[in-house]
C-alpha cells in the first residue's frame, strides 16, 4: 500500500511539470517500484553472481584437492598419519606422474612370510635404516614404498616402519599390496613359463609371485610408468634417488635396468648348451662374456615394457619354450632366469647397471667347483652404492 500512495501523490503533481520533466519523473517512479519489488525477493544481480562464484569455487576445490587414488593411508615425515580406514591397498593409480606439483619415486619390495622369520626381519631393518639414512629428496618429491605382503607380515611391517621412518627427512608414502590378489592376476600370465624357471617340477600357483617383475606392466595401473624392484637383503650406501637417474641412461629399446650376475651360476646352468657350443659367450665372465643377470636390483620401465612388441612376444608360452629348448635351459631362480635367458638372445632389451648398484657378496660357487674362475665373475671395480647380502652373506659395516 505504501508503494501505491507514493505513486498517486506523484502523479497528482504531473500537470505542473513540463513534458520533458514528465519523462524523467516516470523513470524515477519505475526505479523505486523495481527496487521494492526485487528487494522483497532478496535477489539481485550482485547476490546471484556471488552465489555462482561460491559454487564454482567449491567445485574447483573438490576437483583439485581431492585425493583420487585408491590409497587409504598416507605416512609423512612429520608423523601425521590419516586415522582410520583400510590399511590394505592393492593398487595405486597416481603412478610417477606429477600431481599437485609432486614427483613420485616408486620402489617395491617383496614382504611375504616376514612375520615367521627373524632373519628376514633383521634384513629389513638393515635395508630400511640404511635407506633412510642416505636418502635425500628435493622439495615436492615423494618416495613411495610398495610392499607385496600377506596380512600377518603387513601388520608387522607397519609397526616396524613406524620406527624405521621416524628420522626420515623426506616425504614418503607407504602402500601395501595383497600378495594373494597379485598372484591371482599373475598366474594366468606366467603359468606356462614357471616350469622352466622354478625349483619344483611344475607350475605351482604360489610360485607365480616370483615372476612379478616379468609381468608387472600388466599388473600395475597404466599411470605408473617406472618402478624399482629391490630385494630385502640390501644395504644402501648412497641416496636411493640417484638410482632413478639410471632410467635416463637406457638405450633405445631397453625396458629393464639390471646388473650382471657376479657368480658363475649360469656357467653351470648352461652347461649343456656350452658343451654343444664350445665357442659361445653364454655363461662366460665379463667383460666380453654373457654371465647372466641378478634380480636383486631392477629398474622396470613399465611404460617401455607395455609398448615393446619384442618384449611382449617373448612372454608368449611358445616363445618361452622355444628359447628354453634352444639354450637347453632349466633354471630355478624365477624372474632372474627368464631375464638371463632372453638376454642371451636379445641384450638390447636391457640396460646393464654398474656392479656397484648391486654388489653381490655371495661366494657359494667358489667352494662348489668353480674356484679357479670365480674371481673373474666376482670382481667389481668402482664405488659400491648398494651391498647385496645374497645367500645370507654378512654385509660389511660402513
Amino acid at each position: 500500500m505504501g508503494i501505491l500512495r507514493a505513486v498517486a501523490s506523484t502523479m497528482g503533481r504531473i500537470s505542473t511539470f513540463r513534458s520533458y520533466q514528465l519523462v524523467l519523473l516516470l523513470a524515477a517512479v519505475l526505479a523505486v517500484v523495481a527496487f521494492y519489488y526485487f528487494g522483497s525477493e532478496k535477489q539481485n544481480f550482485s547476490s546471484t553472481t556471488k552465489r555462482i562464484k561460491q559454487s564454482q569455487a567449491s567445485q574447483n576445490t573438490n576437483r583439485n584437492d581431492a585425493d583420487l587414488t585408491l590409497d587409504t593411508k598416507l605416512m609423512h615425515p612429520d608423523g601425521a598419519e590419516e586415522e582410520g580406514g583400510e590399511e590394505r591397498v592393492t593398487e595405486r593409480e597416481r603412478g610417477d606422474m606429477v600431481t599437485r606439483d609432486e614427483q613420485y619415486y616408486h620402489v617395491l619390495m617383496m614382504f611375504t612370510k616376514v612375520d615367521r622369520s627373524r632373519s628376514l626381519q633383521e634384513k629389513f631393518r638393515v635395508a630400511m635404516l640404511s635407506m633412510v639414512r642416505h636418502s635425500h629428496f628435493l622439495e615436492g618429491e615423494v618416495l613411495v614404498l610398495h610392499f607385496v605382503s600377506d596380512q600377518a607380515s603387513q601388520e608387522l611391517g607397519q609397526r616396524m616402519l613406524q620406527e624405521f621412518l621416524l628420522d626420515a627427512t623426506f616425504k614418503y608414502e607407504v602402500v601395501f599390496h595383497d600378495v594373494a590378489a597379485l598372484t591371482r592376476k599373475l598366474f594366468p600370465i606366467v603359468e606356462a613359463m614357471q616350469k622352466h624357471f622354478s625349483a619344483g617340477s611344475g607350475a605351482y600357483y604360489s610360485d607365480a609371485i616370483f615372476f612379478l617383475s616379468i609381468a608387472m606392466h600388466h599388473i600395475m595401473p597404466p599411470g605408473l610408468t617406472r618402478i624399482v624392484q629391490l630385494d630385502l637383503d640390501l644395504k644402501y650406501r648412497t641416496n636411493i634417488r640417484d638410482l632413478f637417474h639410471e632410467f635416463d641412461r637406457f638405450p633405445p629399446g631397453a625396458v629393464i635396468g639390471i646388473a650382471r650376475e657376479m657368480q658363475p651360476v649360469y656357467r653351470h646352468t648352461f652347461w649343456q648348451y656350452r658343451k654343444e657350443n664350445p665357442k659361445t659367450k653364454v655363461g662366460e665372465p665379463p667383460p666380453d662374456g654373457l654371465p647372466g643377470f641378478n634380480s636383486g636390483v631392477m629398474l622396470l620401465d613399465l611404460g617401455a615394457m607395455r609398448t615393446s612388441a619384442l618384449y611382449n612376444q617373448l612372454l608368449e608360452p611358445g616363445n618361452v619354450a622355444k628359447l628354453a629348448d634352444q639354450y637347453r635351459f632349466r633354471g630355478h631362480l624365477g624372474d632372474q632366469d627368464f631375464f638371463t635367458m632372453i638376454g642371451m638372445e636379445h641384450p638390447e632389451l636391457f640396460h646393464a647397471l654398474a656392479c656397484g648398484w648391486n654388489r653381490q657378496l655371495c661366494t657359494w660357487w667358489r667352494e662348489h667347483g668353480y674356484g679357479d674362475v670365480f674371481q673373474l665373475y666376482y670382481r667389481c671395480e668402482g664405488p659400491v652404492y648398494i651391498y647385496h647380502g645374497n645367500c645370507n652373506t654378512p654385509i660389511p659395516d660402513d
